[in-house]
């Protein structure tokens, strides 16, 4: 695996507003499906335009497969996609945005578009994008994004507007589309909608990244299960009681396997997470 991003002590704010995010630091690395997982207005889109050069930061440095984002230099666009959360309008016909956007990026497989268009049951002589619904506008664009076989697939809450099959669907090309050259950087809110698929988990919370592991650590260091009675453990790091019994977070100190539930990790990060990184350090 290869370092694709690198960013160091990153600080941004919008005109006039107070600051969105101080003092971050990241490293992601090629061959993984790296979910950013944060409650809305935590800085996540924000962040993936600051990976895309579509802004510029007030301070610090962010390294994008060797370059400064901010120059937005062509060898680095032929190898970024992007997909924002809301959507650019086109009134092209499919056909036509394929013959218009495809040639930006050298390594596009037409054939890999109709197939993951075909999964999602787009028909491929769709005279008029603007005539799609918004979930079949979010298929084509996920297809389309993830056929330009990019170094680095930015998507931000792809799986709103999908429906449930979709999403099913979703988890599938995504994880066909990932290889040892290639990252992919999930952002969403909707943490249950990436479960089973990411590999690496990078939690935001009050603007700042509190968390980022590899999933097989995770599993290393915390054992998630549902206990029947919440008797006294120090192990617990985090409960939540339900109508089947108690859902725990607990350090994994027996190096006992269990499932990683996605959902009840963000919770427990979230509400302990100096105990965690003091854990994972």
């Amino acid at each position: 695996m290869k370092k694709i991003i690198e960013i160091n002590k990153l600080e941004f704010r919008y005109p006039r507003q107070a600051k969105l995010l101080s003092d971050l630091s990241l490293t992601l690395k090629t061959g993984q499906i790296h979910g950013l997982l944060g409650k809305n207005g935590e800085g996540k889109s924000t962040l993936l335009k600051l990976i895309s050069g579509l802004l510029f930061p007030i301070k610090g440095k962010i390294d994008v497969l060797g370059f400064d984002p901010c120059k937005r230099n062509p060898r680095m666009l032929q190898d970024i996609f992007f997909l924002p959360e809301e959507m650019p309008e086109s009134t092209l016909s499919i056909d036509k945005f394929e013959t218009v956007y495809s040639p930006f990026y050298p390594a596009f497989s037409s054939s890999t578009l109709y197939k993951y268009m075909s999964e999602f049951t787009l028909d491929p002589h769709t005279l008029n994008i603007s005539e799609l619904s918004y979930g079949q506008k979010k298929k084509f664009y996920i297809a389309f994004g993830l056929a330009t076989k990019a170094k680095l697939i930015l998507m931000d809450e792809p799986t709103n507007g999908l429906d449930i099959p979709s999403k099913g669907q979703f988890r599938r090309m995504v994880d066909s589309a990932i290889d040892d050259k290639c990252c992919i950087v999930i952002s969403t809110h909707q943490v249950l909608d990436l479960d089973n698929l990411i590999n690496n988990i990078i939690i935001m919370n009050d603007h700042e990244i509190i968390f980022s592991e590899p999933t097989e650590k995770i599993t290393q260091k915390l054992k998630f299960r549902i206990a029947e009675n919440h008797e006294p453990d120090e192990t617990i790091i985090y409960s939540e009681d339900t109508l089947r019994g108690h859902y725990q977070v607990c350090e994994n100190k027996d190096g006992e396997d269990s499932k990683l539930d996605v959902e009840l990790l963000f919770n427990a990060v979230i509400s302990d997470h100096h105990r965690i990184k003091e854990l994972f350090n």
